[in-house]
């Protein structure tokens, strides 16, 4: 992908040095935000306009890892797994259970709801594109995404199972499960690390689909409203979002303090303490949906779009940790319009439902 080979040439020790971004925002959202500025309005240069548009053209599948590859029969492994209660401890909730098909793959709550009852410290993410971040979790606590699954599901306040022996011993005791792990790995044996390579390999094959932005970006210009067009040139330029929110999937999968944040909310910042910068980081989220995906924060704070520009257009809490990207909009309130009516043509009609055999709650 055109941007993840853009940051491999300048973090060639990518693998080291991801994990510790947060700062700068990827060479992409220097590109939009370049492209746009380059000449004074975009929205009648049809030369500026077309630089913009192909630098959010979605690539024509997911990537998936060398050491995990694509397998239908492991895919099918994944999802069946994705929505089985047998993974959570009361055998009441599966992956499902906060990641819902019907809302964006999120669970539309402003903070994650446990086996127990209890509010969890923050939002469900979408997986809508996960395929394409590099590092997981709004702090990035995981390198990637087969390292997540085994967390939510052995914590007594997510899915609440004992422990992973447990977890792989109830997977054993159904009999459908043996034929697909030998389809998808060639040998019956069911073990921890293909239950997490299933999962990753079914979550990956989570993709956006084709919304009016993107019909739009490949030339039918009746898909989008004039007025999301002139948000497409503000989101681009004097409204700064494709700084962070930018690519296929408007997300550079950096970590930045918005301003927001508070007290012992520190986001990444607990994982880099010697960090200024990444004291109440959090993870630049997708953009995908955006419009199914209320509450909106890591930790579901701002009820709806329109709070969320607003919450922009004033710039945050002035600190030193405060992202340099963050900064007093001064949009007017026809701008702002613009930029909602251009948000929301991110949003494709949904239709994918979880199975009828799920058992998600």
């Amino acid at each position: 992908m055109r941007y993840r080979l853009a940051i491999a040439v300048i973090l060639p020790l990518a693998s080291v040095i991801w994990l510790n971004r947060g700062v700068d925002a990827a060479p992409e959202g220097r590109a939009a935000a370049k492209a746009a500025n380059s000449s004074a309005g975009a929205s009648n240069n049809p030369t500026s306009l077309a630089k913009l548009k192909a630098l959010y053209r979605r690539p024509a599948k997911a990537e998936f890892p060398s050491d995990n590859p694509f397998s239908e029969a492991k895919a099918a492994l994944g999802r069946k797994l994705f929505f089985d209660t047998a993974l959570s401890g009361p055998r009441t909730h599966s992956c499902g259970t906060c990641h819902q098909p019907s809302l964006a793959w999120a669970d539309g709550r402003a903070r994650a709801l446990g086996v127990n009852g209890q509010t969890l410290p923050l939002r469900t993410p979408t997986l809508v594109d996960v395929w394409s971040v590099p590092v997981l979790g709004w702090d990035g606590k995981f390198p990637d995404l087969e390292s997540v699954a085994f967390t939510p599901i052995l914590s007594p306040g997510n899915m609440g199972m004992p422990s992973a022996e447990e977890a792989v011993r109830r997977v054993n005791e159904n009999p459908d499960y043996s034929p697909l792990f030998a389809d998808a790995f060639d040998t019956p044996e069911i073990t921890q690390r293909k239950i997490e390579l299933a999962l990753a390999t079914f979550e990956r094959t989570i993709t956006s689909r084709d919304a009016p932005f993107d019909r739009w970006i490949k030339g039918d210009e009746r898909a989008i409203s004039r007025s999301a067009k002139r948000g497409f040139v503000l989101f681009n330029g004097k409204a700064n979002c494709a700084a962070c929110h930018s690519g296929p999937s408007f997300t550079d999968g950096s970590f930045h303090d918005i301003g927001s944040a508070t007290d012992g909310d520190i986001g990444r910042g607990r994982m880099f303490p010697n960090s200024e910068k990444l004291r109440y980081a959090f993870k630049v989220p997708t953009l995908r949906e955006v419009d199914r995906r209320a509450p909106y924060m890591h930790d579901g704070a701002v009820a709806s779009l329109q709070d969320v520009i607003a919450l922009y257009d004033k710039g945050g809490i002035d600190r030193p940790s405060r992202s340099d990207e963050i900064r007093p909009l001064h949009l007017t309130r026809r701008e702002k319009n613009d930029l909602l009516a251009f948000l929301r043509t991110l949003t494709a009609k949904p239709d994918i439902k979880a199975p009828a055999s799920a058992g998600a709650n």
